[in-house]
Protein backbone atom coordinates (compact mmCIF):
# COMPACT_ATOMS: atom_id res chain seq x y z
CA UNK A 1 0.00 0.00 0.00
CA UNK A 2 2.88 2.36 0.74
CA UNK A 3 4.30 1.83 -2.75
CA UNK A 4 0.90 2.40 -4.34
CA UNK A 5 0.46 5.60 -2.32
CA UNK A 6 3.95 6.89 -3.15
CA UNK A 7 4.38 5.80 -6.76
CA UNK A 8 1.04 4.57 -8.10
CA UNK A 9 0.32 1.18 -9.64
CA UNK A 10 2.34 1.93 -12.77
CA UNK A 11 5.52 1.61 -10.72
CA UNK A 12 4.37 -1.49 -8.84
CA UNK A 13 6.21 -4.33 -10.53
CA UNK A 14 7.14 -7.55 -8.79
CA UNK A 15 10.82 -6.60 -9.21
CA UNK A 16 10.33 -3.11 -7.73
CA UNK A 17 8.25 -4.47 -4.85
CA UNK A 18 10.87 -7.14 -4.23
CA UNK A 19 13.58 -4.50 -4.01
CA UNK A 20 11.41 -2.47 -1.62
CA UNK A 21 10.85 -5.39 0.78
CA UNK A 22 14.24 -7.06 0.33
CA UNK A 23 13.07 -10.12 -1.60
CA UNK A 24 13.48 -11.34 -5.14
CA UNK A 25 10.53 -11.15 -7.53
CA UNK A 26 10.73 -14.96 -7.71
CA UNK A 27 10.31 -15.18 -3.96
CA UNK A 28 7.25 -12.91 -4.14
CA UNK A 29 5.80 -15.05 -6.92
CA UNK A 30 6.35 -18.15 -4.76
CA UNK A 31 4.05 -16.66 -2.12
CA UNK A 32 1.54 -14.85 -4.34
CA UNK A 33 1.61 -16.82 -7.66
CA UNK A 34 0.90 -13.66 -9.70
CA UNK A 35 0.63 -9.90 -9.52
CA UNK A 36 -3.16 -10.29 -9.64
CA UNK A 37 -3.04 -12.45 -6.50
CA UNK A 38 -0.72 -9.98 -4.79
CA UNK A 39 -3.09 -7.11 -5.56
CA UNK A 40 -6.15 -9.04 -4.38
CA UNK A 41 -4.44 -10.11 -1.15
CA UNK A 42 -3.35 -6.51 -0.55
CA UNK A 43 -6.93 -5.39 -1.12
CA UNK A 44 -8.20 -8.03 1.31
CA UNK A 45 -5.70 -6.81 3.92
CA UNK A 46 -6.73 -3.19 3.37
CA UNK A 47 -10.42 -4.09 3.49
CA UNK A 48 -9.84 -5.98 6.73
CA UNK A 49 -8.58 -2.78 8.29
CA UNK A 50 -11.48 -0.78 6.85
CA UNK A 51 -13.92 -3.45 7.98
CA UNK A 52 -12.68 -3.13 11.56
CA UNK A 53 -13.00 0.66 11.38
CA UNK A 54 -16.47 0.31 9.84
CA UNK A 55 -17.49 -2.07 12.63
CA UNK A 56 -16.40 0.41 15.30
CA UNK A 57 -18.27 3.25 13.59
CA UNK A 58 -21.46 1.27 13.10
CA UNK A 59 -21.66 -0.17 16.61
CA UNK A 60 -21.06 3.04 18.53
CA UNK A 61 -24.01 4.49 20.44
CA UNK A 62 -25.23 7.19 18.06
CA UNK A 63 -28.29 7.86 15.91
CA UNK A 64 -28.46 5.79 12.73
CA UNK A 65 -28.12 8.92 10.55
CA UNK A 66 -24.87 9.86 12.27
CA UNK A 67 -23.50 6.36 11.75
CA UNK A 68 -24.68 6.40 8.12
CA UNK A 69 -22.75 9.62 7.57
CA UNK A 70 -19.68 7.93 9.11
CA UNK A 71 -20.15 4.93 6.77
CA UNK A 72 -20.29 7.25 3.76
CA UNK A 73 -17.27 9.19 5.00
CA UNK A 74 -15.28 5.96 5.29
CA UNK A 75 -16.44 4.77 1.84
CA UNK A 76 -15.58 7.85 -0.22
CA UNK A 77 -11.87 8.21 -1.16
CA UNK A 78 -9.80 10.92 0.47
CA UNK A 79 -8.95 12.37 -2.93
CA UNK A 80 -7.23 11.83 -6.24
CA UNK A 81 -4.90 8.85 -6.10
CA UNK A 82 -6.28 7.45 -2.83
CA UNK A 83 -4.22 4.21 -2.57
CA UNK A 84 -7.11 2.04 -1.39
CA UNK A 85 -9.33 3.16 -4.25
CA UNK A 86 -6.45 2.97 -6.73
CA UNK A 87 -6.04 -0.65 -5.70
CA UNK A 88 -9.78 -1.32 -5.98
CA UNK A 89 -9.88 0.12 -9.48
CA UNK A 90 -6.99 -2.08 -10.57
CA UNK A 91 -8.51 -5.22 -9.04
CA UNK A 92 -11.86 -4.46 -10.71
CA UNK A 93 -10.09 -3.92 -14.02
CA UNK A 94 -8.17 -7.19 -13.72
CA UNK A 95 -11.25 -9.13 -12.63
CA UNK A 96 -12.40 -9.52 -16.23
CA UNK A 97 -10.05 -12.46 -16.55
CA UNK A 98 -10.11 -13.59 -12.92
CA UNK A 99 -10.92 -17.12 -11.87
CA UNK A 100 -13.94 -18.07 -9.78
CA UNK A 101 -12.02 -17.97 -6.49
CA UNK A 102 -10.83 -14.42 -7.07
CA UNK A 103 -14.32 -13.30 -8.05
CA UNK A 104 -15.76 -14.94 -4.93
CA UNK A 105 -13.22 -13.12 -2.78
CA UNK A 106 -14.09 -9.79 -4.38
CA UNK A 107 -17.79 -10.53 -3.86
CA UNK A 108 -17.11 -11.28 -0.19
CA UNK A 109 -15.51 -7.85 0.25
CA UNK A 110 -18.41 -6.13 -1.50
CA UNK A 111 -20.90 -8.23 0.45
CA UNK A 112 -19.51 -7.12 3.81
CA UNK A 113 -20.02 -3.45 2.94
CA UNK A 114 -23.52 -4.22 1.69
CA UNK A 115 -24.57 -6.31 4.70
CA UNK A 116 -23.36 -3.67 7.13
CA UNK A 117 -25.26 -0.96 5.29
CA UNK A 118 -28.45 -3.04 5.10
CA UNK A 119 -28.27 -3.75 8.85
CA UNK A 120 -27.77 -0.06 9.63
CA UNK A 121 -30.68 0.95 7.40
CA UNK A 122 -32.93 -1.72 8.93
CA UNK A 123 -32.04 -0.50 12.41
CA UNK A 124 -32.79 3.11 11.49
CA UNK A 125 -36.10 2.08 9.97
CA UNK A 126 -37.09 0.04 13.04
CA UNK A 127 -36.31 3.02 15.29
CA UNK A 128 -38.32 5.41 13.14
CA UNK A 129 -35.25 7.44 12.13
CA UNK A 130 -35.60 6.43 8.49
CA UNK A 131 -38.73 6.04 6.44
CA UNK A 132 -39.82 2.48 5.70
CA UNK A 133 -37.93 1.54 2.57
CA UNK A 134 -36.59 -1.81 1.41
CA UNK A 135 -33.16 -1.66 3.09
CA UNK A 136 -31.53 -4.06 0.63
CA UNK A 137 -32.75 -2.11 -2.38
CA UNK A 138 -31.85 1.26 -0.89
CA UNK A 139 -28.40 -0.04 0.08
CA UNK A 140 -27.79 -1.26 -3.49
CA UNK A 141 -28.75 2.12 -4.91
CA UNK A 142 -26.71 4.06 -2.35
CA UNK A 143 -23.62 1.91 -2.90
CA UNK A 144 -23.92 2.34 -6.69
CA UNK A 145 -24.05 6.10 -6.16
CA UNK A 146 -21.05 5.92 -3.81
CA UNK A 147 -19.06 3.76 -6.23
CA UNK A 148 -19.72 6.07 -9.16
CA UNK A 149 -18.83 9.22 -7.30
CA UNK A 150 -15.86 7.54 -5.60
CA UNK A 151 -14.37 6.57 -8.95
CA UNK A 152 -14.61 10.21 -10.05
CA UNK A 153 -12.81 11.35 -6.89
CA UNK A 154 -10.15 8.61 -7.08
CA UNK A 155 -9.23 9.36 -10.69
CA UNK A 156 -9.32 13.11 -10.12
CA UNK A 157 -12.13 13.89 -12.56
CA UNK A 158 -12.35 17.65 -12.85
CA UNK A 159 -15.41 19.16 -11.23
CA UNK A 160 -15.77 16.34 -8.70
CA UNK A 161 -14.18 16.49 -5.29
CA UNK A 162 -14.76 14.72 -2.00
CA UNK A 163 -16.72 17.58 -0.39
CA UNK A 164 -19.02 17.84 -3.39
CA UNK A 165 -19.63 14.08 -3.38
CA UNK A 166 -20.46 14.08 0.32
CA UNK A 167 -23.01 16.87 -0.26
CA UNK A 168 -24.64 14.92 -3.12
CA UNK A 169 -24.85 11.76 -1.04
CA UNK A 170 -26.31 13.56 1.99
CA UNK A 171 -28.95 15.10 -0.29
CA UNK A 172 -29.78 11.66 -1.76
CA UNK A 173 -30.11 10.21 1.75
CA UNK A 174 -32.25 13.12 2.95
CA UNK A 175 -34.56 12.89 -0.08
CA UNK A 176 -34.96 9.12 -0.02
CA UNK A 177 -34.54 8.00 3.55
CA UNK A 178 -35.12 10.53 6.26
CA UNK A 179 -38.41 10.13 8.11
CA UNK A 180 -40.76 13.05 8.00
CA UNK A 181 -40.44 15.26 11.08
Amino acid sequence: MAMIAERGLEQLTMAALGREVGMSSGHLLYYFRSKDELLLRTLEWSEGRLGAARGRLLTRPAPARERLDAYVDLYVPDGHGDPHWTLWLEVWNRSKGADGDARDRQAAIEGAWHRDLVALLAEGISRGEFRPVDPDRFAARLRALLDGFSIHVAIGLRGTDRAQVLRHVREFVADGLLADS
